[in-house]
């Protein structure tokens, strides 16, 4: 797994470990680390103190390997800051995507609300043919046996 670690040198032998910052959900969302965590990193003694890095790290915590972030950095920059896509931009989308999404949810109900009544009416509609119907077999039941009845007479 990728982690976005800060290089921690430690004592007067420079024991070099990394502290955990954020690692990668997928390709470009990412998570705090939500407590601090520190990971030893002893085959890497050359990294300065300080210095961001992108760790890839093994389930069982072992440093695979570093490399400094500053290009990954500038990039993020490049990529959001300066076209103008900053926190408060995406959180106002986010607010937007939200309400966008609520008003939809709204809009569904009330179809399927409609669609409901719809459906009701319709079914009232075929009772009252079918009601519509019978009424007029025995409607022509009577008057067929009203003109037999003064045939005869």
């Amino acid at each position: 797994m990728l982690y976005l670690a800060q290089v921690q040198k430690k004592g007067f032998l420079g024991k070099v470990t990394l502290r955990l910052l954020a690692n990668q959900k997928t390709d470009n969302a990412w998570s705090l680390v939500p407590e601090e965590d520190t990971i030893p990193c002893g085959d890497f003694d050359n990294l300065s103190d300080g210095l961001l890095v992108l760790a890839e790290i093994s389930p069982s915590r072992q440093v695979l390997t570093v490399k400094d972030a500053k290009d990954w950095v500038i990039d993020i920059i490049q990529k959001f800051l300066v076209t103008g896509i900053t926190p408060s931009f995406l959180q106002e989308e986010t607010e937007r995507a939200e309400q966008w999404r609520q008003s939809l949810t709204l809009q569904s109900q009330d179809l399927n609300r409609r669609s409901l009544e719809l459906e009701a009416r319709r079914e009232q509609i075929q009772m009252l043919e079918d009601s519509l119907k019978r009424e007029k077999r025995l409607v022509e039941s009577m008057v067929a046996q009203y003109n037999s009845e003064k045939n005869r007479a």
